[in-house]
């Protein structure tokens, strides 16, 4: 790739709420550049960027996509994540592989928790971005308030670049401010008209130019002097100080439109090419900083074939037939088909095979791909997402991109035994293709269990599971680990004696339980003086131990926080063995416990939950409810943090509720804290339930 084709390269993600018509936009974009000869439409399931199954079946994006056109002799690689809350992580991924962002609302639904969650990440990357208000064709769409609440809930302040002709359902097109002209289109054809502005619109037309020209300005001194001296600037003069605004970060421009009428999209085109950076504009400025894996020292690359081969991989897909694809960033110098790279997140070298450039399901092979491009690589054997490739010569590992963490766990079963090794197999692959997907074999409660983003990120993993690799499961909620301790001192003789002729078995040992601070865990000790019990013995004597700490008195959960000394005992010099101390051992152990007051614990979870300010008290009288205690509150801009501690036992339908405290837009992460003692009348039922079902389990 020459130093010309980098520089006319936009590589830009597009991101929105769900049912914001963020997919509807690019199938517009692919339209009005004449990439496709039709406009895809969600709801007959033609659109190029979904096209999984799963996709087709909800009309809802639920996997990132890669769409590739052109405009104004510029090429634009397109990235379509989903939009959905439940999967944050796509379009957290793809904030690292792009230089640019479009940002879509809905004239009629405002901003959700999702995006601006979003929005926090595209701020911390210092990522330039532009507006594109969608559903003006909606009655009660209003430029004003949609900049009010990007005010309100963004702290921005958007430059609108284009104005709605007519209103709702009479939306005919847009008034484009840079070019001085109305827009009309139609969505049989990708062409449009420019025709002058109408007269009665041209005083608000001056207006808003004027504030665009003043805008551009501020972004230069060389252009605020000519604008103070003249009090106007000339249209290239406009768009050349927007372009330094929108990369600094101080303006974002405001397009608006309806994308499934094919309105207002030939603007927003033009604003991507004219104000989105290239990839050398942003390297150039702020060269990317990563590690060298050896030395640990910081290294730097620039999105110039000079430099080392680098990139990032930022989505894998893997389908049983087709293989794997992995979608590649190229940071800086050239990635050629067929050739070895090093992946320094692994220590791994990896051959790459063929190369392709993509739109939706669609591959071209490529023989290269140069820096700031993105590609598909095919069968990489070690890859995942996230992983750093570079020149095994001249190494450098990118940062992960931190995901968050699944909130909501299910149990889960195989609806047959034979799905058991497909499920495992299934969900580890599924797992590689979303890493906000979490899979574990649970050691206390013995179930495996599936961790997600919420209900619809959990569903979308068990249909692909069906679809892909023929595993059926059911569902349930996971069992608590809940564990056991003591409040009291207790001692208790163990003796097992038994006789059937030749070599009996003999073991006697005295013990003595003391409770340990919550968290310490387990403390064996051995107090025995005199040889009362050979020292031979005594590993003996904790295992047993060991063994019945595994089920306790209440309810049949491990014992915790528990310190052990056997303090005497006696042997026999032929009848006594391994096998009859760790016997002994654990007859005394129970004794024992039978008088040190056990108690029922169970895990307490530190929550962190962001609302918005006019939903907290609400959230905060539900998770008193849950018999959380909360710790502080933190406003954070629009929003108020919550940090508490709550029982995991109280958390497993939580992100349900949350949705409805808040409109669907609050969020929360949780993490194990500790253990802490279950109050008594939620204890008697916890244990009583627990004798049913050991009973019903024997019977």
């Amino acid at each position: 790739m020459t130093e010309l084709q980098r520089e006319s390269l936009r590589n830009v993600v597009i991101i929105s709420s769900a049912g914001a018509g963020k997919t509807s936009l690019a199938e517009a974009l692919l339209f009005a550049t004449g990439t496709v000869p039709h406009l895809g439409s969600i709801a007959q399931g033609t659109t190029v960027s979904d096209f999984e199954p799963e996709e087709l079946h909800r009309r809802s994006s639920v996997s990132t996509s890669l769409l590739r056109c052109s405009w104004n002799h510029r090429t634009i690689n397109l990235v379509d994540p989903p939009g959905a809350l439940d999967l944050l992580g796509e379009a957290f991924m793809t904030l690292g592989a792009v230089d640019g962002v479009v940002l879509v609302f809905s004239a009629s639904s405002g901003i959700r928790s999702e995006l601006m969650r979003v929005w926090a990440q595209v701020t911390v990357l210092g990522l330039p971005c532009l507006l594109f208000i969608n559903e003006m064709d909606k009655d009660g769409s209003s430029l004003d308030g949609i900049a009010a609440t990007c005010y309100r809930d963004l702290g921005m302040m958007p430059l609108p670049m284009s104005l709605p002709f007519g209103s709702g359902a009479q939306l005919e097109g847009v008034l484009d401010l840079i070019q001085e002209s109305l827009v009309t289109s139609r969505k049989e054809i990708p062409t449009v008209q420019q025709l002058p502005i109408p007269r009665d619109m041209k005083t608000s037309v001056e207006e808003a130019r004027k504030r665009i020209q003043e805008g551009a300005a501020e972004c230069d001194d060389r252009l605020l002097e000519q604008y103070l001296a003249s009090g106007e600037l000339t249209r290239e003069d406009v768009i050349s100080g927007l372009r330094l605004g929108v990369q600094a970060g101080t303006v974002v421009p405001l397009y608006c439109g309806s994308a499934i009428k094919n309105i207002g999209i030939v603007p927003l085109l033009n604003g991507i090419v004219d104000f989105l950076p290239s990839p050398m504009d942003r390297t150039l400025r702020v060269p990317l900083k990563g590690l060298h894996p050896g030395r640990g020292e910081t290294v730097s690359r620039r999105a110039v074939q000079e430099d080392p081969f680098s990139g990032i991989v930022f989505k894998t897909l893997i389908d049983p037939f087709v293989g794997r694809l992995s979608y590649v960033r190229v940071l800086s110098g050239i990635l050629r088909a067929d050739s070895t790279v090093f992946n320094s997140s692994r220590s791994s070298k990896e051959k790459t095979g063929h190369l392709y450039t993509v739109l939706g399901k669609k591959h071209v092979v490529v023989p290269l791909a140069g820096a700031g491009d993105i590609v598909a690589i095919g069968k990489l054997k070690e890859t995942q997402t996230g992983d750093t490739l570079c020149d095994e010569h001249d190494p450098i590992c990118y940062p992960k991109t931190a995901l968050p963490r699944p909130v909501l766990s299910f149990a889960i079963e195989p609806k047959s035994s034979a799905d058991i090794e497909k499920i495992s197999l299934g969900l580890h692959k599924l797992i590689e293709e979303d890493p906000t997907l979490e899979f574990s074999r649970h050691a206390d409660t013995k179930e495996m269990v599936l961790s997600g983003m919420g209900q619809l990120h959990i569903d979308l993993a068990l249909e692909k599971l069906r679809r892909k690799y023929s595993a059926e499961v059911v569902l349930h909620m996971p069992k608590i680990p809940y564990r056991e301790t003591i409040r009291a001192t207790a001692q208790a003789q163990g003796k097992y004696k038994k006789q059937t002729g030749g070599h009996g078995q003999f073991g006697d040992c005295w013990l003595e339980l003391a409770p340990l601070s919550r968290g310490e865990g387990f403390k064996f000790e051995n107090r025995v003086v005199g040889g009362a019990i050979p020292r031979n013995f005594i590993p003996a004597v904790e295992k047993g131990v060991l063994d019945a700490m595994q089920h306790g008195s209440l309810a049949g959960y491990p014992i915790v926080d528990c310190r052990v000394a056997v303090y005497d005992g006696s042997y026999h010099a032929v009848d006594s063995s391994e096998m009859a101390f760790k016997i002994a051992a654990s007859m005394g152990f129970k004794k024992a416990l039978e008088s040190a007051h056990a108690i029922l614990l169970e895990p307490i979870m530190s929550v962190e939950v962001e609302a918005p300010a006019d939903h907290i008290g609400g959230v905060i009288g539900d998770l008193n409810a849950r018999r959380g205690r909360i710790l502080h509150v933190e406003a954070k801009g629009q929003t108020e943090q919550i940090t508490a501690l709550v029982p995991m036992a109280e958390m497993l339908t939580y992100a349900t509720a949350l949705n409805s405290l808040t409109a669907g837009r609050g969020s929360y992460a949780m993490e194990d804290s500790r253990y802490d003692e279950v109050p008594h009348e939620l204890a008697v039922r916890i244990i009583e339930t627990n004798k049913v079902s050991i009973h019903a389990a024997v019977h």
